[in-house]
């Protein structure tokens, strides 16, 4: 199947979209995204009376990664979730690394002062 190359529009400076605006910002189908809501454990939008979705801009930010891996990739939606849960697991590991070595930090400078 030939790529098209279609640039997304930028993401505005709001705190919540609603989701055809997500769906515009996303160039993908609102029942695409409600899909994914429920094959994605990450992709959780706020859900307020009526059960409207109002997605923030990290819900926007992944769901073009997950386009990204499904229709440039060529990942499965069982891929999909195996590669984003293994990116969450190292952003994890990295994040508690970090705040060891900042700790350890923290004492040397007790230590010095």
């Amino acid at each position: 199947m030939p790529q098209i190359s279609t640039q997304l529009p930028s993401i505005p400076t709001k705190r919540y979209f609603t989701i055809s605006e997500a769906s515009n910002l996303c160039n993908v189908e609102a029942h695409v995204l409600r899909y994914w809501e429920q094959e994605f454990s990450q992709l959780k939008p706020l859900k307020r009376r009526g059960n409207r979705r109002y997605y923030q801009r990290h819900d926007v930010l992944l769901i073009r990664q997950i386009k990204d891996l499904l229709y440039n990739n060529g990942y499965t939606i069982k891929g999909a979730i195996q590669k984003l849960t293994e990116d969450e697991n190292k952003e994890q590991a990295q994040s508690s690394t970090l705040d060891g070595i900042r700790s350890e930090v923290e004492n040397l400078i007790e230590i010095l002062d």
